[in-house]
């Protein structure tokens, strides 16, 4: 179960840097809230799938609903009720306010895994 896989390795590495540069130079409407919410969910499959030999669908539904959980977290706004209002880092990790396009944005990203994941298995 326990295997490191360098191809997600480097694309986790790439997705994080992509991830990085939003969040530090692209202050729009689109890119930021949506393509980053869609890139993020790749980003955790691409993680998780780096070290462990696991099945596409049981690690993507996962990723899904872990991505879920965050944003329920957000809705019960837990940045402040930790007291980590004043972070930056928690309240761009964890987010701060509920959104159901993120949760749309989390269902893209998942289904662009799945398809890619499909498409390079029949390869």
């Amino acid at each position: 179960m326990l295997k490191f896989n360098s191809t997600y390795f480097r694309l986790f590495s790439l997705i994080f840097t992509i991830e990085v540069l939003i969040a530090l130079y692209v202050h729009d409407n689109f890119v930021r809230p949506y393509l980053g919410d869609v890139l993020v969910v790749i980003l955790i499959y691409c993680f998780i799938k780096s070290f462990l030999k696991l099945k596409v669908i049981p690690t993507a539904i996962f990723v899904l609903l872990f991505a879920f959980t965050v944003e329920f977290l957000q809705y019960l706004n837990v940045v402040e009720k930790l007291g980590l209002q004043n972070s930056k880092i928690a309240r761009t990790v964890i987010g701060t306010s509920f959104c159901w396009e993120d949760i749309l944005s989390y269902i893209a990203g998942i289904f662009v895994v799945i398809l890619v994941e499909l498409f390079f298995r029949k390869k």
